[in-house]
């Protein structure tokens, strides 16, 4: 699995915590001043993955007001984007004379080489601790014009629609899933962790054209899977309806995809047969007719169901459902 690395202050003596979490921010993201009127006992909690240059962080702890200021800069400059995702609470990020909210569902975003100053509380005083998740790319990752992207700083960017959805989707799977990947999975998930900050930042500027081919068509396929999976069980679901969902071409589509080792069209029926196993697997529909979990996930017509599971997974769905040495994948 990915490597985690993670630290707890109440590994430390209450009088050392502080000061412990002081050192971990300045070493696994950027110095900072940090005031917390928790300070004489401070319980926090981070996890962090490296993806090769970007680095992905889930971070647990009371309220407290961070900043960054040119001396923390003069002393250490990485030149980082953050993108900053709360979970909880409520508070502020200043950024180059721009003042926004920093509120849960929306990402904020600065960059380190600036200064910059942010504040963090609980919305009672029995909320308990904070959590937010983070993204450190490298400026010279991002294929945009810096003074573009500086038009972004200490705003926020939707995390429930758009790319902002697939960015929080990305970095939720990754800090909540480490044991789903592999070391050798790293190079990978760094290229999708820098083309979903890109197509994020170039969506919320209208630069979508501007960025290199290679990245929007990474960009393109990610949200495609994406939406396919979140219309399995509609029946019209087909490569033509996916393209103009997304303003492209069907060749475009294709063309797209034609380093992928599945078609559109296969990839829509692999999900929805991996769905179907999976719902006659479950004890909780054991009681649903076949043909109702065919239904369920796109297949209205029982005879050609029957068929493509058949030839899927080598048996009938019925056999499949009362086999307790069936196959878990697809053939």
């Amino acid at each position: 699995m990915l490597t985690v690395g993670s630290a707890d202050t109440i590994s430390v003596p209450a009088s050392e915590r502080f000061g412990y979490w002081h050192d971990l921010v300045a070493r696994e993201s950027v110095p900072m001043r940090i005031h917390s009127a928790h300070a004489a006992n401070f319980q926090a909690r981070a996890e962090v993955i490296s993806l090769g240059e970007i680095v992905l962080s889930s971070w647990r702890y009371p309220s407290l007001d961070m900043q960054r200021t040119s001396t923390f800069i003069r002393r250490s400059d990485p030149e980082m984007y953050e993108f900053a995702l709360p979970l909880s609470g409520h508070g502020g990020v200043e950024q180059e004379r721009r003042t926004n909210l920093f509120t849960p569902g929306r990402f904020a975003v600065v960059d380190t080489s600036r200064p910059h100053q942010s504040s963090h509380q609980g919305r009672s005083r029995h909320e308990g601790l904070l959590t937010t998740l983070t993204i450190l790319v490298p400026h010279g990752l991002v294929p945009l014009h810096p003074n573009k992207i500086a038009q972004l700083l200490a705003t926020d960017i939707p995390a429930t629609e758009g790319m902002g959805a697939l960015l929080s989707n990305f970095v939720h799977q990754v800090l909540g899933h480490p044991e789903q990947y592999q070391e050798r999975d790293v190079p990978l998930l760094g290229i999708v962790a820098r083309d979903l900050v890109s197509a994020t930042l170039a969506q919320r500027l209208d630069l979508t054209e501007a960025l290199p081919t290679e990245v929007r068509g990474h960009s393109l396929r990610v949200r495609v899977k994406a939406f396919i999976d979140e219309h399995l069980g509609d029946p019209d679901l087909s490569p033509g309806t996916v393209a103009a969902a997304h303003h492209v071409s069907l060749r475009s589509l294709h063309r797209a995809f034609e380093a992928e080792d599945q078609t559109v069209a296969e990839i829509i029926r692999t999900r929805r047969l991996d769905r179907c196993a999976r719902d006659l697997r479950d004890p909780l529909h054991r009681r649903w007719p076949i043909h109702t979990i065919a239904a369920r996930w796109g297949f209205p017509s029982q005879a050609h169901f029957s068929r493509v599971f058949t030839a899927a997974f080598g048996m009938s769905a019925r056999a499949f459902r009362n086999s307790p040495s069936a196959p878990d994948r697809r053939r």
